[in-house]
């Protein structure tokens, strides 16, 4: 099959994208989740989050929860608060945070190629959350949550989307401060066009969703019959937006102690590889190598000596490998960010407040200010066949859980 296909979406019917539309499943907590579903019964959260509905000790990976997210899936399918069109088609999908602005594609993205690399992933996965997404697309026989992409220049592409856009939407729906719109492309021609133009690009790249599309490969070669290898699982749900209009936040760090030392000692270690010099006020890094240090109510700024950035290493010329290699692990003896305690990460989004707020209060002892990762770093990471740290991307704005799915026939 080629890069993406068109699929008949299952989405809410006019009017009830305000009553369907939630987070992602993998920024809210349980408790937070069912704290926003309250009073809302056919928010998604009860689909994506089903262990809200069952008694609040229920482990959120027991039979129980995926059974009641497929239960509660059927009933807003049978109240006709979910409708599914009736014939293959692509979407458009814009998101609106402020002065940002991002219009993207809405199509099923072929497995085979995310199983050959031609969809690039850029981090690994855990068995564990692969397992539970596995799970979740048997029990509602979907895909609900989408994958994000991005995708190379393509002026065809882009004008054909604009072109969608010109119409009325289907959804259009606020929440969070981000406007969520959606438009369907149906016309025969223009989805051949779209097709026919990213089935051209060299390659697609994950942005976030690895484990959604881990768990969809999964899924594919578990019903693959050996004859064929062109069921609607063959293909996963996914939204692509041109790689320049998306945003990457700074993805922020904390440490909770200094591993032993003083202040003093622990800003003398710093200054071998860095350059520290006090600042009157937080600021964020403006430019790749510089690092913005809170400390015992002082802010600093980090610029690291050129000559210790590996250029030709896609992956150790990252400030959030540079911040690793140099100071959270030799000095702060953090070499494990997955497993490791003693730090916690912060996105961008939270702002610099919520760094002093932390450290001023105790909690922790030391936070950094990174500037974000480039979209041209994530993609040369994924070229390369490489993986980037944790926690090197936060992608803002997010995309809504609920506006379409997947059904696999």
């Amino acid at each position: 099959m080629p890069l993406i296909r068109p699929f008949a979406g299952l989405r809410p019917a006019p009017g009830r994208a305000g009553d369907v539309a939630a987070p992602p499943y993998d920024v809210l907590s349980s408790d937070e989740a069912r704290e926003r579903a309250a009073g809302r019964p056919w928010s998604f959260l009860h689909i994506s989050k089903a262990e809200i509905d069952l008694p609040a000790d229920v482990d959120p990976y027991s039979p129980s929860v995926y059974a009641r997210s497929a239960a509660n899936l059927a009933a807003m399918i049978s109240a006709g608060v979910l409708i599914r069109d009736e014939s293959p088609r692509y979407y458009a999908y814009r998101l609106v945070m402020g002065n940002h602005v991002q219009t993207g594609l809405v199509a099923a993205a072929s497995v085979a190629d995310y199983d050959s690399n031609r969809i690039r992933r850029h981090e690994f996965t855990r068995p564990d959350k692969e397992d539970d997404r596995v799970r979740q697309i048997e029990a509602l026989n979907a895909h609900t949550g989408p994958v994000l992409l991005a995708y190379p220049d393509c002026p065809v592409a882009d004008g054909i989307i604009a072109a969608a856009t010109a119409g009325e939407p289907l959804a259009d729906v606020t929440a969070d401060g981000v406007r969520h719109m959606t438009w369907a492309i149906e016309h025969p021609d223009a989805v051949a066009a779209l097709s026919a133009a990213i089935d051209g690009l060299p390659c697609l790249y994950i942005a976030d969703g690895h484990h959604r599309s881990a768990a969809a490969s999964r899924v594919a070669a578990a019903r693959r019959k050996p004859d064929s290898a062109d069921g609607s699982a063959e293909a996963f749900l996914s939204v692509m937006f041109p790689a320049h209009e998306m945003r990457i936040m700074d993805y922020n760090r904390l440490v909770r102690d200094l591993n032993g030392l003083s202040p003093e000692a622990f800003l003398a270690g710093v200054s071998e590889a860095f350059e520290v010099v006090p600042v009157d006020r937080a600021f964020s890094p403006e430019s790749p190598g510089i690092f913005a240090l809170y400390l015992a109510g002082r802010w600093h700024r980090l610029a690291i000596d050129p000559c210790r950035i590996p250029l030709a290493d896609p992956v150790a010329r990252l400030d959030v490998s540079l911040l690793s290699d140099h100071l959270l692990g030799p000095i702060l003896g953090i070499a494990d960010l997955r497993r490791d305690k003693r730090i916690d990460f912060v996105g961008g989004i939270r702002g610099l407040g919520e760094l002093e707020r932390r450290v001023d209060s105790g909690e922790m002892a030391v936070a950094f200010a990174l500037h974000p990762t480039r979209m041209a770093d994530l993609m040369a990471v994924a070229d390369a066949g490489e993986v980037m740290p944790p926690k090197s991307t936060w992608f803002e704005p997010k995309l809504a859980d609920g506006l379409l799915s997947h059904v696999l026939d």
